[in-house]
Parts: C-alpha cells; sequence; structure tokens
C-alpha cells in the first residue's frame, strides 16, 4: 500500500475520533488500527511514524504507544 494511501486511512480514522473527549480519541484511533489492520499495515504505519510522521494527524501518534507492533517481517 502507498504511503499516501496509509496516511490517509490512519488520518480518516482520527478526524472521525477527534470527536469524541480527548483520551477516548486516542485510545479509539489504537483500538481500531490493533482490531482492524494487518501486521503488514500496522508494520508499515510504524515505519512511517519512526520516520518522523509526517502528514499524520496528532491523535493518530498520540495512539501509537496503544498500537501493537508487528514484530519485523
Amino acid at each position: 500500500m502507498s504511503a499516501e494511501k496509509l496516511v490517509h486511512m490512519a488520518n480518516q480514522i482520527a478526524l472521525f475520533m477527534e470527536s469524541k473527549p480527548h483520551d477516548e480519541g486516542v485510545q479509539g484511533v489504537a483500538s481500531h488500527i490493533n482490531d482492524f489492520w494487518e501486521p503488514r499495515m500496522r508494520r508499515q504505519l510504524f515505519d512511517l511514524i519512526d520516520a518522523g510522521g509526517t502528514g499524520l494527524r496528532p491523535l493518530v501518534l498520540e495512539a501509537a504507544n496503544a498500537i501493537h507492533r508487528p514484530l519485523a517481517a
């Protein structure tokens, strides 16, 4: 998947969750990604975050600590 598409998908989740109280939104982003994104997608997300997270909404970056980081491929 392209990095642009992955960023867009993560940001769509964050945009929806931003309507909730902050802590609930952070947990909501993490829960959605943990529940519905396959390990390859999460690995790619962490590659983007580790490279600075350019383009990702702040809520995605805050949720990173609660997202399950897959083992290296």
